[in-house]
């Protein structure tokens, strides 16, 4: 019913803390910051469905739905050819995946979505050590 000061207060900080980093990013650390929170999403919703705790499952697969639809995809740019087609089809599937995790409680699916995601994120991320290499 009650929470303790100490989970209050650092529940506060990690709002705040993400609300600062989100201010200062760039639009190539957003898009960083969109891949981290998916990754983090599913991973929570697998130790959910290992702990059987349905509920957290549940909010866990829908934030990353969420992040899916309304952040990566949504920032695709159509004129980006061949690349963000690609990038859109991976989207769409992994949303797919995502729901049949969730209707089936299938750990498998929640793997896979993180599977084919990281090497995507990881490539993201060395996108930019090179641009700040060369610069």
């Amino acid at each position: 019913m009650f929470t303790s000061v100490n989970t209050r207060s650092a529940s506060v900080y990690k709002r705040v803390a993400v609300e600062t980093g989100v201010q200062a990013a760039d639009s190539h650390r957003l898009v960083g910051m969109l891949f981290d929170g998916l990754l983090q999403a599913v991973a929570a919703a697998r130790g959910a469905m290992e702990r059987g705790d349905l509920v957290a499952k549940g909010e866990q697969i829908g934030k990353a739905v969420r992040i899916v639809e309304e952040g990566l995809k949504a920032g695709l740019d159509p004129a980006g050819g061949e690349m963000a087609r690609n990038l859109g089809a991976l989207y769409a599937y992994s949303v797919r995946r995502l729901t049949e995790a969730n209707l089936r409680n299938d750990a498998k699916a929640l793997a896979e979505v993180a599977g084919l995601i990281e090497p995507v994120a990881q490539a993201w991320q060395d996108i930019r050590a090179q641009a700040l290499q060369g610069a």
